[in-house]
């Protein structure tokens, strides 16, 4: 049965997108079936995966409201080589409509029912803000995934989300867990960041994965060209990093069937 992730966190820039294109692209390499929701209006997990964000046919807005079936909306050719469906600024318009909509926190859930079994992993970008697309995103997940730097405001910022978290699993979705927590543009020679990241580990314990995602010059580049950093470099020690979490993922959710099974 597929998993579905939301990585979320209000505050912009903690390197969300790139953390939703990666790991995508790194479950992808492990032969897993993945699929990438770009809930973002802005779009940029779609033109990270290779498709022009303003040529696409359909978007999570046709999903959403016009309710297209989810076959007719998903996009198989992207450069990570996972399933995509697209984003772009029409989503702007899907957060207004929804709100006219009955069971509008449900639609995503809904939608996404008839593949949840045919895909490993279902990644959705969510925005970077608190909204009726964010609110579907969790509805719809079993898990939150948040990056986040290593900086006072973000950790400030974090524990505000989780209790957001909590609220909206006791309103709708009472099933929602995190994830994990993921220390992203971190730089071992900022005492800060050293800092932060032992407080997140004191605070969140094994919620807080071991793999670091490091300030990498490749990863920034990799947008422009359309690809995730595992095929733009993948020597680079962002995609080696991204792999690594990959794996941490897989092994954790190992564990935890073995766990309910003893």
């Amino acid at each position: 049965m597929g998993k579905i992730i939301a990585i979320a966190n209000q505050k912009g820039g903690v390197g969300k997108t790139t953390t939703a294109v990666n790991v995508a692209a790194s479950m992808a390499a492990t032969k897993r079936k993945v699929l990438l929701i770009d809930l973002d209006p802005q779009g940029n997990a779609t033109m990270g995966s290779g498709v022009d964000k303003y040529d696409v046919e359909n978007t999570c807005y046709e999903l959403l409201i016009e309710e297209k079936p989810i076959e007719e909306v998903i996009l198989k050719e992207t450069t990570g080589k996972y399933h995509l469906i697209a984003g772009n600024s029409d989503i702007t318009a899907a957060e207004i409509k929804l709100m006219e909509v009955f069971a509008r926190e449900l639609r995503l859930r809904n939608a996404l029912a008839p593949v949840k079994n045919f895909y490993d992993y279902i990644f959705i970008d969510c925005p970077p803000s608190l909204n009726q697309l964010t609110v579907n995103a969790m509805a719809a997940a079993d898990s939150v995934l948040v990056p986040m730097q290593c900086e006072y405001y973000a950790l400030e910022g974090l524990t505000a989300l989780m209790d957001t978290i909590k609220k909206l699993a006791s309103v709708v979705n009472p099933e929602l867990k995190i994830e994990g927590v993921l220390r992203t543009m971190y730089d071992p020679r900022n005492r800060l960041a050293n800092d932060v990241s032992e407080q997140l580990k004191r605070h969140f314990g094994e919620q807080v994965y071991r793999t670091v995602i490091p300030r990498n010059v490749r990863l920034a580049e990799a947008p422009s060209f359309g690809t995730p950093a595992m095929y733009y470099d993948k020597s680079s020690t962002g995609a080696k990093a991204y792999l690594a979490l990959a794996g941490e993922i897989l092994r954790r959710a190992k564990a935890n069937v073995t766990n309910k099974v003893n």
